[in-house]
């Protein structure tokens, strides 16, 4: 028997389709745009299916995503696999839209110069070493554009990664992402959800502790302002790429607008940009994975989300789960979901945060194999979007 409250969160999959719910699964291109919507509903990787969707709700989409599958290396007969990355932008689209360009390519070059036999080249120190080469890249274009375009410097992004490779799964998160894995208990005959991510938030005790622990000279590095949690008063999340005026003291003046300065100067960095990184064997009972901006987890549970999942077929899937936050999201604010729809960007993120989620199908006989006959993937989440105005239908 299905609960209420999972018939609640599930039932628009027993709901008649609307118009542009049925779209087919064919060739993965550059995703479908319909109003604030982008999506690639069914598309193929090397070790299963997935399904892609992003709403917008700034005036600018700051959230920026893809999925690669493929050769992860650069060296020829490197492994395969495929690789999903997440951007969360804050105070702006220019970092995340960085990330998406170039930290891709730094895993493929380090995994590349690394490759031997017996290690295939990846590992926790490649991905570290590509986030802290991306975010190095990122500062020294700030630092470039400061004369001209000091605000950059004020602009930031979590980031989640998920690399699947050689039977290994590797998660690397600094922010407020969050990877869930959907996990069959035969014992029960239940999908499970397990998290794989911890959030770098300061509305954590255990965040709050290690910037403290960090900064034992600094009293003001958490602050409770408006019953909300702070880093120096000022940002939520601990780990980022981008913030440079919280990594280097050489940004923390005029011409930056004042309301990103910090008061007293600092010597070493505010702000952490290394991920912290995990790796696991993928086991058979592992379904999927569910990676989404934190705008997805603000309005559902990781049990609820992974229910949807489960009960819901995968065709379009990454779309219902971002139906199901909207209409939490609607509920909240006590308001129908159908006028929801009508709210245009920017007023939008008054009610949700855009938001992205991507779905990865995992078919363990794919990925026990090694299977790299499927067709090479190179995705984006949320091309056009951000240019689009008028309402959607979602």
């Amino acid at each position: 028997m299905v609960s209420t409250t999972l018939r609640r969160i599930v039932s628009p999959c027993w709901r008649p389709s609307v118009e542009g719910e049925n779209s087919s699964g064919g060739a993965v291109g550059n995703g479908r745009v319909d109003g604030l919507l982008w999506y690639e509903d069914l598309g193929q990787h090397v070790a299963g299916e997935f399904s892609m969707a992003v709403i917008q709700a700034n005036n600018l989409l700051e959230d920026h995503s893809q999925l690669e599958s493929g050769p992860i290396s650069s060296f020829e007969l490197g492994p395969h696999g495929t690789f999903i990355g997440i951007y969360d932008g804050h105070g702006g689209p220019e970092t995340a839209r960085f990330i998406n360009e170039h930290l891709f390519s730094h895993i493929k070059t380090i995994n590349g110069a690394g490759f031997t036999t017996e290690n295939h080249g990846m590992s926790a120190d490649v991905i570290n070493r590509a986030f802290l080469a991306t975010e190095e890249e990122f500062l020294a274009l700030v630092r470039q554009q400061w004369e001209i375009k000091p605000q950059l410097a004020s602009v930031g992004s979590c980031c989640l990664v998920g690399i699947i490779c050689s039977g290994l799964l590797y998660i690397a998160n600094a922010g407020d992402s969050r990877v869930v894995l959907g996990r069959l208990e035969k014992s029960f005959n239940e999908v499970k959800a397990v998290q794989l991510s911890s959030e770098h938030n300061a509305s954590f005790e255990y965040v709050r502790e290690e910037l403290r622990s960090l900064h034992p000279d600094d009293p003001q590095i958490v602050v409770l302002k408006h019953k909300v949690w702070r880093v120096k008063g000022i940002i939520q999340i601990s780990r980022s790429i981008g913030d440079a005026y919280l990594k280097k003291p050489e940004f923390n003046k005029e011409p930056l607008l004042p309301k990103f300065r910090v008061p007293n100067s600092f010597e070493k960095p505010i702000l952490q940009a290394e991920p912290a990184i995990s790796v696991q064997k993928i086991r058979p009972e592992d379904q999927f994975l569910i990676f989404a901006s934190d705008g997805l987890w603000e309005h559902l549970s990781n049990q609820e989300a992974v229910d949807i999942v489960t009960t819901c077929p995968r065709n379009g899937i990454a779309r219902r789960l971002i139906k199901a936050a909207l209409r939490e999201a609607a509920k909240k604010r006590e308001m129908r979901y159908s006028d929801l729809k009508k709210i245009d960007r920017g007023v939008r993120r008054h009610f949700h945060d855009d938001i992205t989620v991507v779905v990865l199908f995992l078919d363990f006989h794919l990925i026990s194999n090694g299977s790299s006959y499927r067709p090479m993937v190179s995705i984006r989440g949320g091309g056009g979007v951000g240019g689009v105005s008028g309402s959607s239908k979602y």
